[in-house]
């Protein structure tokens, strides 16, 4: 009984020798150790036998004290995994470290991961970590085929110590080719779950034969759960991202359109307000560049620029015009947005914007609105021109035709024309195009406060001025651009009391006709300006004039020299032109007769010979004779 309570040295000595060896995680084979030394020291079978039963229970002891060291391993894992989820920023990082964790944990040459493919209806290689073969990493299962496939199809995990030897798993060539390329052996996969539904496959392999245990196949289902949870994670932070995406772009473009509106009606209320104040074309092209940015051009009817220039439009931008008017929209051609407005099929005008980015719809909605505008204020200016055309036009008339009538000053004044001024009266004929000659002279009275008519195929202009030659050249040149074909001008003086204006009208429409017979189609000129011919056609027959413009630099040289220029020309002419007879007719050397008229050319010019010079010349000599009564030595 005093055995029994109390251990022999033996058993002392060999119980702290097991608790050394448990204290240094010694491997099984030592516990064998004490036993082999208690029979080499003689010790009896009771001894032996106590011996054996302290060996079990320390190795008993050790498998505990593993498996939880194990277990402890694989709960820092699942904890380490679940931190690598809670800090998900990178899911191809998260699933790496899964695997690589599986593959640690059970200690196999191999970890890898697929997922399935509802699109292609198989499941393809996603994460490898161990693994050799590049035709591997890239394999792909069908459903059901190989152990991978049965486990994606199943959901269920399968486990193999000997995967070629192993007759429940479907073999394919492929698959087999690329395990066999790998090298494994003994291979297990759990299924990747996300609810009731299997995404794909996790797996642990060895390149040689090896069972896998339970608490292997359950710790790889954890870490597969795991990584489930980081897939559907990475997909609920993909979807949004993807919707906070779109919610950004849809706030971009409200925040767009919104802008877009306000401009628009910003726009619009400013065009209105310039309208109601009176305000013109420029005004509202002003609008637009302020409001869309580029360079603006408005184009009237005949496609010449009222706002900007018209250098760098292309022939694109005329068709897109005519397309613009078709469709009713603005339209594009290169970097130019075009917006045309017509009036019973008939062009008004076209607005060109040049803007190096693009132009939203909403803007382009601005420019047509603005299109819109522009030709309602051009409507409105013609109509307005029109009617005080039509006034202006009457009161001409009534000046040309009866200038008896009473209250023509007042009329006159009414329409902001005094009367009593200088004036020129201006008829130009024109070949067609009537209305389009008449409203250029109306709007050509109206700007110079004057007075407009049209009659058949003529415009008569009465405007302030004194100069009645170079006024007729302006019309005619700024009649001939307008019509593109050529207009010709006669012009007289309409000062003084009201009927001059019909004497004028008379005399310029001579002077037109003067010049038209003349071949001079497309000038312009006063009775004074046409030599001779002034003299037939002009109200005043006005000689003085005439002398002054064919002799007058001739005659200022004899009374300023005292030399006989006069004289020698009258011989020279009376002669025919022969310098010796005019030297025997003026009794004097022929170098002196060829010294003054080198002198008369000098002073009229060189084509004083001229047939049509010559002619007025002589014709001056002679009402120049008459007017001196100059004898004939």
């Amino acid at each position: 009984m005093e055995r029994a309570l109390t251990p022999t040295a033996p058993d002392q000595n060999s119980a702290y020798a097991y608790l050394d060896l448990l204290a240094r995680e010694a491997s099984a084979v030592e516990f064998e150790g004490p036993i082999l030394q208690a029979r080499a020291a003689g010790a009896d079978a009771a001894t032996l036998e106590e011996l054996e039963r302290a060996k079990v229970a320390a190795l008993r002891v050790r498998a505990v004290l593993r498996r939880r060291a194990r277990r402890e391993a694989e709960l820092s894992a699942l904890f380490d995994t679940a931190s690598d989820l809670a800090g998900l920023r990178d899911l191809d990082a998260v699933l790496e470290a899964i695997v690589r964790r599986a593959r640690q944990l059970l200690a196999t040459d191999i970890a890898y991961m697929t997922l399935n493919d509802p699109e292609r209806g198989d499941t393809y290689m996603r994460v490898t970590d161990g693994s050799i073969s590049a035709s591997f990493r890239r394999l792909r299962l069908p459903m059901g085929a190989g152990l991978g496939g049965l486990v994606a199809q199943s959901g269920t995990p399968y486990n193999t110590a000997d995967y070629f030897a192993d007759p429940r798993f479907r073999h394919t060539n492929t698959i087999d080719v690329a395990v066999h390329e790998e090298g494994l052996v003994a291979i297990l996969g759990v299924p990747l779950r996300l609810g009731t539904q299997v995404i794909g496959v996790l797996f642990a392999a060895n390149r040689g034969a090896r069972p896998f245990a339970q608490e292997e196949v359950a710790l790889l289902c954890s870490l597969a759960a795991h990584a489930a949870v980081a897939i559907d994670t990475a997909r609920l932070l993909q979807e949004t991202r993807a919707a906070l995406a779109e919610l950004s772009e849809a706030n971009t473009l409200i925040r767009a359109h919104s802008e877009s509106i306000e401009r628009a009606a910003d726009a619009h209320d400013r065009m209105t307000g310039l309208v109601l104040r009176g305000g013109g074309v420029e005004d509202v092209a002003a609008v637009v560049t302020e409001v869309l940015g580029g360079r603006l051009t408005v184009l009237d009817d005949e496609g010449r620029p009222l706002v900007g220039e018209s250098g760098d439009l292309e022939a694109g931008v005329f068709d897109a015009a005519r397309s613009s008017r078709a469709l009713g929209r603005t339209v594009k051609r290169g970097d130019a947005y075009v917006a045309s407005v017509d009036v019973g099929a008939a062009p008004l005008c076209t607005l060109v914007l040049r803007t190096d980015r693009p132009v939203s719809d909403t803007d382009q909605r601005i420019l047509e609105r603005a299109a819109i505008v522009t030709a309602l204020l051009l409507l409105f200016r013609r109509s307005v021109a029109e009617a005080e055309g039509r006034v202006r036009g009457e009161l001409l008339d009534d000046l040309v035709s009866r200038p008896e009538l009473r209250g023509l000053h007042d009329r006159a004044r009414r329409l902001g024309v005094d009367l009593d001024a200088p004036h020129v009266l201006v008829v130009a004929r024109h070949d067609g195009q009537r209305e389009r000659a008449a409203f250029w002279a109306s709007s050509q009275a109206t700007l110079a406060h004057g007075l407009a008519t049209a009659r058949g195929d003529e415009v008569v202009l009465l405007l302030p001025g004194e100069r009645p030659g170079a006024l007729a050249r302006r019309v005619a040149a700024e009649l001939s651009a307008s019509l593109g074909r050529p207009a010709t001008a006669g012009a007289a003086p309409a000062s003084g009391p009201v009927t001059a204006v019909a004497a004028a009208y008379a005399e310029a429409r001579r002077c037109a006709g003067a010049l038209v017979a003349l071949g001079r189609t497309g000038d312009g000129a006063s009775a004074e300006e046409l030599g001779f011919v002034g003299l037939l056609v002009g109200e005043r027959r006005e000689v003085s004039g005439f002398l002054s413009g064919a002799l007058g630099p001739v005659l200022d040289y004899d009374a300023r020299r005292g030399t006989a220029l006069v004289k020698t020309l009258h011989a020279y002419f009376g002669t025919g032109g022969s310098l010796s007879r005019t030297a025997e007719a003026l009794h004097i050397h022929v170098n002196t007769v060829t010294q003054r008229l080198d002198r008369v050319g000098q002073l009229l010019g060189a084509d004083w010979q001229e047939p049509e010079r010559a002619l007025e010349i002589q014709l001056a000599l002679r009402l120049h004779r008459l007017r001196t009564h100059m004898p004939d030595a």
